[in-house]
């Protein structure tokens, strides 16, 4: 029998009993598989099958027998059956979306994945999915041709933790690198997907952009070994940051902003990283920048809603770009 057959079988055997399964009945269930040959393959054999399927999400439990229940083999079908989602049908349209705005950027991770859960959002809905008004404009994903199927690399190896060899192009070095690098995780950032992880050859965590990777080859020796481990201190948004001013270009200074009109209103969703204070009628926001010049430049695009308070070299550096915006333009500052 095929393996996936024998999996597939398996499984509904187990999800149809009532008593737990025991190991002679499985022997008799699948006789080409466990009943024929030595004891010792083909329990070798119905061990690789339940890890199989223990990778799948499906655990196979066994118990031990008493007086009311023979030995043998269960599933859990509380842990096989996912309960209902729970959605409402516009909360479900917007998933729905969402996800296939996702599908048709053309470079996204984990693409089967998506597609066998829109799926299951549509049959979950019953009907027709509402249609929402969502402008999307797709196409502003930074990528070569090999994105997306480096994309696809990259999840699987981060999903089952082995190393990749990646030859990288950096804008730093004339030539491409060699590296072997550990996939943490996987970021997308103002439409570049960025990939953070263990570099083996600067022996730390890097962030690589995945439309400079050249080559990618995935570690393919012991699939169903781990080869690292993510550290539980691991957070991805302390090395792709939210905002250009949290780039560790600089050393870190704080400044403190004041807001105006309605972007006083959004100041914590405008920024938001940032210390809130609200005092008089006054809004002021308080933000550690560690790229100064990043910050000066979307300060000065929302004035005059938004004006720097201190400190001082960045109230200067404000006021020298806007006068050299102003002159550009023939006025003054």
């Amino acid at each position: 029998m095929d393996r996936t057959e024998r999996l597939l079988d398996l499984v509904a055997l187990l999800l149809d009993a009532h008593e737990p399964v025991s190991w002679a009945e499985l022997k008799e269930s699948f006789p080409e598989d466990y009943g024929s040959g030595s004891d010792e393959a083909t329990e070798r054999k119905f061990e690789r099958d339940k890890a199989e399927l223990l990778e799948l999400g499906i655990p196979l439990t066994y118990v031990q027998g008493d007086e009311d229940r023979k030995d043998g083999y269960l599933l859990d079908r509380n842990a096989y059956y996912l309960p209902e989602p729970g959605f409402t049908p516009e909360e479900m349209a917007v998933l729905y979306a969402a996800g296939s705005a996702a599908l048709a950027s053309g470079a996204f991770p984990g693409r089967h994945d998506l597609q066998h859960s829109l799926r299951k959002i549509g049959f979950f809905a019953g009907g027709e999915l509402a249609t929402p008004k969502v402008r999307m404009e797709l196409g502003a994903v930074r990528e070569s041709a090999a994105v997306p199927e480096h994309l696809e690399t990259l999840w699987t190896a981060a999903s089952a933790r082995k190393w990749v060899e990646i030859v990288y192009a950096s804008p730093k070095r004339p030539e491409p690198s060699t590296r072997k690098v550990d996939p943490y995780g996987l970021v997308l950032r103002r439409g570049v997907w960025s990939l953070v992880g263990y570099c083996h050859l600067r022996q730390g965590l890097r962030t690589f952009h995945v439309h400079r990777i050249r080559a990618l080859k995935m570690n393919a020796s012991k699939p169903r070994t781990h080869d690292f481990e993510v550290p539980a201190s691991f957070a991805i948004d302390a090395h792709v940051p939210h905002a250009p001013w949290q780039w560790g270009i600089e050393p870190p200074v704080e400044v403190r902003l004041e807001l105006q009109g309605p972007l006083a209103a959004q100041a914590g969703a405008h920024f938001p990283d940032a210390r809130v204070e609200r005092s008089g009628g006054r809004t002021e926001v308080v933000l550690t920048v560690s790229l100064l010049d990043a910050l000066v430049k979307h300060v000065l695009a929302l004035w005059p809603q938004a004006r720097v308070v201190s400190p001082e070299p960045a109230r200067a550096r404000f006021r020298a770009l806007a006068q050299a915006v102003a002159s550009r333009h023939g006025g003054r500052a």
